[in-house]
């Protein structure tokens, strides 16, 4: 076989992550849509946005990171795809030309590739042990 779904997460043959973070990036837009409805409503206030993106959206996006060995392209591809969602929690368009650091301070995320690593020193930590 190529690739396998393990528990959630996509193995390759080479031993890549790129279908694993894929999967976990559709996995997120799909819990996306399903808070939709709390996420963009512009009567919410940015603190309750921010705390339902990190503990439902986000969670999804970076589950079993632990064991990912990422290249530059997928940490591109997972920090763009949070930006597109905090923009769009925001209502802020690509022509606002708004930078990601404003937008991520503005809403109390910080960066997707900083707590991946974060998860990892953890897991790995628990290792250790």
């Amino acid at each position: 076989m190529e690739h396998f779904r393990y528990l959630g997460s996509v193995f390759h043959a080479t031993g890549g992550c790129e279908e694993g973070v894929k999967a976990r990036i559709s996995a997120a837009w799909k819990k996306w849509r399903e808070l939709s409805g709390v996420l963009c409503d512009q009567r919410m206030p940015i603190a309750v946005k921010g705390k339902v993106y990190k503990t439902m959206v986000r969670t999804v996006m970076i589950y079993g990171a632990e064991g990912w060995t990422l290249r530059r392209s997928e940490e591109g591809l997972l920090g763009r795809t949070e930006t597109r969602m905090l923009r769009w929690m925001l209502g802020i368009t690509l022509k606002d030309r708004k930078r990601k650091y404003d937008i991520h301070h503005a809403i109390g995320v910080y960066c997707i590739t900083n707590k991946i690593r974060e998860s990892r020193l953890r897991w790995y930590g628990h290792v250790q042990r």
